[in-house]
């Protein structure tokens, strides 16, 4: 059928497809039609569809979409194509050969079963063609010597080959030309016909439709389906009609046997295949089943009322439940149309698909199927927390969890920190949902969750959870009564973290021997107070710990200033005292270099601890890789301080000598080291 045939009927036809829901298949046109061409020459494709449109249309080469978007397209080289518009879904594959050989037989696109189909054979010097002979399944056709075509008519969906052959002059003898074997391209009419019945095992006395199922091409609408039943040799009815569908109001017993259908063009026929139907003498009719509550959507602990009933039926009828194919217990037998069978307090194994039969002795009958669901409230959930380490830490990342024993999915699940909600997270196939929490300071307190399955949330008990802060560097004062400690003064050593969780247990160290050590049960700092003699002085630093690792201050440095000498006499102590302290003046001179080359502290008096000094345990040595040291601070540029002085004294005579010593080569921390000598006049 050529496109001015076949067009004016799609563009009728496919609007009917559409709005019964039907997709058509678009339509791949051939122009001209064979679809066996010589190389060299051009077939053109148009694809046909609804609505009919120029935009949109696209073609496949073997499986491949090709670039062109366009009404149709022109091919030179062989291959299965197919197409699309946009109204339609994709088309049967037509296979376009390009041959090389002399001779080809062709046959036009498309063929439909049934149709008459003309074959053309045809040499590449159609002038030089002297005899032509055609073949089916190298058979030869009787009277189509030397035509120009032939016609098969009524083809079918067999899988026949044909040929041809040709003499041709070549010089001054003549050649035998044979063309490949063909296989004509014939689209399936309609498929082979499906009988169904319905019901499939009619009741004695009921009626039964037969159903001869099969679907014309739209391409075909003008051919006319006749249908014709049969139950074994005999025609049913009053024979052949246009209507898929024969009504038998009345089936018998003897009615039993082998049925099947026929669907029938004026050159096509197809069977179904047979179907046995059976008809059973059974006196109840219209078995069903009513649940309550109606729907069948339950939660646990509910009762669950099934009834099964019959519209006609007398004597003693046998009502039996099932579930899944499985006969629940309470089965009745009793002189009445229907029964009721009570399932108290619903659990989670009675959800499934319930029916119910009827029977009177010669069969149950089953009812309609209604699939019951039965949903489990979520239990109390239970939150655990899970951290790398005990207790947490700042910066730790915990995960919560939340699960039910119990609780039909999907579950929702909501986290909270004191009630304050902090995320949330599915489990759309039940068990337990977790919820990852990098902690910070502020997460410390109290944690629950809550499950909800859309029965009602359920809230999990409330489970504490204490951060940790590790322990900011520490810093260290001294504090003292005057501006320069002299000995006797009390010092006060304060040593304090800006951060960190208490408890904090600080420690004093002297030249990195403990001093001792206070703890600040709340936090804050803590202080060590020590009496001075000139033995204390040097460097002090001191430590913090809650647990989580030490944390070391910068060192500070002390000076004392030492005691007094009496006064000898007015005169000879002065005179004395001059000479001495000249040479004192030139020894600490000399003792200064050679404490500045190694480090050393200098003191003028005899070292001795105050009874208020704190840890018995004193010559202990911390070990300095425990404690983390800080990174010092700034250097700050110490003046001279003078104190002690009095002024109403004038026959005393003060000198004062200090040295500078650079630490650990570095040119920007400076430490004083400070020695104040009087002599009396």
């Amino acid at each position: 059928m050529s496109c001015p045939q076949l067009c004016p009927v799609l563009t009728h036809l496919w609007p009917l497809l559409l709005t019964l829901g039907v997709s058509p298949k678009a339509v791949l046109l051939l122009d001209p039609p064979w679809s066996t061409t010589f190389k060299g020459k051009t077939v053109t494709l148009r694809c046909m569809g609804f609505p009919s449109s120029t935009k949109g249309n696209r073609f496949w080469q073997n499986g491949k979409l090709l670039d062109t978007v366009s009404e149709m397209i022109s091919i030179t080289s062989s291959g299965n194509y197919q197409c699309k518009t946009p109204g339609s879904s994709l088309s049967d594959p037509v296979h376009v050969e390009f041959s090389s050989d002399w001779l080809i037989l062709q046959a036009p696109h498309p063929v439909y079963e049934g149709d008459d189909v003309i074959l053309r054979c045809q040499g590449k010097e159609q002038q030089k063609i002297m005899g032509k002979n055609y073949y089916k399944n190298g058979q030869e056709l009787r009277d189509s010597y030397n035509l120009d075509h032939i016609t098969i008519n009524a083809v079918s969906m067999d899988p026949d080959k044909y040929k041809c052959t040709a003499s041709r002059k070549a010089f001054l003898r003549s050649k035998e030309e044979t063309s490949k074997p063909l296989r004509i391209q014939v689209q399936e009419l309609f498929p082979q016909p499906v009988l169904t019945a319905h019901p499939s095992q009619p009741i004695e006395g009921g009626p039964v439709t037969l159903t001869c199922e099969t679907q014309l091409l739209p391409q075909k609408p003008h051919i006319q389906l006749q249908f014709c039943f049969f139950r074994d040799v005999h025609t049913l009815g009053t024979g052949c009609s246009s209507s898929p569908e024969l009504q038998i109001p009345t089936m018998w017993t003897e009615d039993s046997g082998s049925y099947w259908c026929q669907a029938v063009t004026p050159r096509i026929t197809k069977s179904s295949l047979k179907s046995q139907i059976h008809v059973q003498r059974i006196p109840v009719s219209n078995v069903n089943l009513e649940i309550q509550p109606t729907g069948g959507h339950l939660i646990e602990g509910q009762d669950l009322v099934l009834t099964c009933s019959v519209k006609k039926g007398t004597g003693n009828i046998t009502f039996s439940w099932h579930r899944d194919g499985i006969r629940i217990p309470g089965r009745k037998t009793q002189r009445s149309q229907s029964a009721e069978l009570q399932v108290p307090a619903v659990m989670e194994r009675d959800a499934g698909r319930y029916y119910c039969t009827a029977d009177n002795s010669d069969g149950p009958i089953l009812s309609n199927r209604i699939t019951v669901t039965v949903k489990i409230p979520v239990s109390n959930p239970v939150l655990t927390i899970r951290a790398p380490r005990t207790p947490a830490v700042v910066g730790d990342v915990v995960e919560l969890r939340c699960e039910v024993l119990r609780g039909s999915p999907p579950i929702f699940y909501l986290f909270y920190h004191e009630n304050v909600n902090l995320g949330s997270s599915s489990a759309p196939s039940g068990g337990g949902a977790v919820f990852n929490l990098s902690l910070t300071v502020e997460h410390s307190g109290k944690y629950s969750c809550e499950a909800d399955n859309g029965l009602g949330p359920k809230r999990s008990p409330g489970i504490s959870l204490k951060v940790i802060v590790p322990v900011s560097c520490p810093v260290f004062t001294f504090r003292s009564p005057r501006a320069q400690a002299v000995v006797g003064d009390i010092v006060e050593l304060h040593c304090e973290a800006q951060r960190g969780s208490p408890p904090i247990l600080y420690r004093f160290y002297h030249e990195n021997v403990a001093l001792g050590n206070s703890s600040a049960p709340s936090g804050g700092g803590a202080s060590f107070n020590l009496s001075l003699n000139t033995e204390h002085a040097g460097n002090y630093s001191c430590d913090a710990d809650n647990g989580l690792g030490a944390q070391h201050s910068e060192m500070m440095t002390l000076s004392v200033i030492g005691i007094s000498w009496n006064r000898v006499g007015p005169v000879t102590g002065g005179v004395i005292g001059g000479l001495l302290g000249l040479v004192v003046t030139a020894g600490l001179l000399y003792h200064f270099r050679i404490q500045k080359k190694s480090g050393g502290t200098f003191a003028m008096a005899t070292p001795s601890y105050s009874p208020n000094e704190l840890s018995s345990t004193r010559p202990s040595t911390i070990n300095p890789e425990v404690p983390i040291r800080c990174e010092p601070q700034a250097p700050v540029d110490l003046q001279p301080v003078y104190s002690n002085v009095n002024p109403g004294n004038g026959n005393l005579i003060y000198s004062q000598i200090q040295s500078v010593q650079h630490t650990n080569g570095n040119i920007g921390e400076i430490s004083f080291r400070q020695v104040e000598m009087k002599w009396p006049l």
